[in-house]
């Protein structure tokens, strides 16, 4: 009977050590939860260190939510954390939203946590609304230039006002497809004008187009406004791409001028070429000239006389060449 007496005291001891050490170590933790009103049982937090969860993060969330008059499951908390999300990033965005009236339930919020998106600042979008340069400086430009009917080129800079969209923050884009979008609308309002002139006096012209073409659809944001910030003239375009088309085709003209004249060349070189040639066998017939008389005076085909008949008349009309070219000549000097 000792025996047993004696071994429910130990047994008695080892759970009183126990659960003394287990105060002791959630002491801080559970006094700050229960002086705040904000109650969470002891054997809650030793669950969540052995579920590997912080229990102070997650006393300091419940806290939060009770100050601000929201309740909130520690379980719903929990499974957050687990799932890498951060708790007090959301509930910091619960309160924000309860505050400024905007509906905004746990579940959604975490789902914007969790899909990369900062939900507390998002929450603040909402209610103070954000500008938005267009073009967006840090990128490296200033202005977005474009060209009218006229050649003259338009640089305008445009700043958009925008809130966010909680129903859109999952899976909606970014602030680069709303400066993308923008940027397209301000091109292709000075690309459809006439004249210059008329996108200067009317800048209203490209925030009405731009408003009208609904860019804020499938976006994270909604747009409330486009203002033109800054306008001015660029370069003559036209003038210049007139120009460029005059040089390229002066140059084809002398490439075309060029072919011509190397055409010309290799036919006059061919026309040589031939006179070359003929006068080739106008001498070769000439060296056949002997050949045949000696045939001729041989086979008696002619007589001795009659070959120097032919020499005579050969001479007088040589003579009578070299006294006419020679007329000639002194009648041109």
């Amino acid at each position: 009977m000792d025996a047993v007496i004696g071994v429910l005291i130990f047994v008695a001891v080892i759970v009183a050590i126990v659960l003394g050490s287990l105060f002791i170590y959630f002491a801080n933790v559970y006094i700050r939860a229960l002086a705040s009103k904000a109650h969470v049982k002891l054997w809650t937090l030793v669950g969540m260190k052995l579920r590997r969860v912080a229990p102070t993060l997650i006393v300091e969330a419940l806290i939060r939510l009770t100050k601000a008059g929201l309740t909130m499951n520690t379980d719903d908390l929990e499974a957050h954390y687990l799932a890498g999300g951060d708790v007090l990033n959301v509930v910091n965005a619960l309160i924000a939203a309860d505050k400024a009236g905007i509906d905004l339930g746990f579940e959604r919020a975490a789902a914007i946590d969790l899909a990369g998106r900062d939900v507390f600042d998002a929450v603040r979008l909402s209610v103070s609304p954000r500008v938005i340069d267009c073009p967006n400086p840090a990128k490296g430009r200033e202005t977005i230039a474009a060209v009218a009917q006229d050649g003259i080129q338009v640089q305008a800079r445009g700043r958009v006002t925008v809130r966010a969209n909680i129903e859109r923050l999952v899976g909606g884009a970014t602030e680069e497809t709303i400066i993308a979008r923008v940027g397209e609308g301000i091109v292709t309002t000075i690309g459809s004008s006439k004249s210059y002139k008329d996108v200067l006096e009317n800048p209203d012209t490209i925030t009405r187009r731009v408003l009208d073409k609904g860019l804020d659809s499938g976006t994270a944001f909604e747009i409330l406004s486009i203002d033109i910030a800054d306008i001015d003239i660029g370069d003559n375009i036209g003038a210049r791409l007139q120009g460029d088309q005059a040089e390229a085709d002066k140059r084809v003209a002398q490439a075309k001028a060029e072919e011509r004249r190397a055409a010309a060349v290799a036919l006059e070189q061919e026309n040589r070429a031939k006179v070359q040639e003929m006068q080739a066998k106008v001498t070769a017939a000439q060296a056949e000239v002997p050949f045949a008389m000696a045939a001729a005076l041989r086979d008696g085909n002619i007589g001795v006389l009659d070959y120097y008949r032919m020499e005579n008349i050969q001479s007088d009309t040589e003579m009578r060449n070299n006294i006419t070219g020679d007329e000639e000549d002194t009648g041109q000097e």
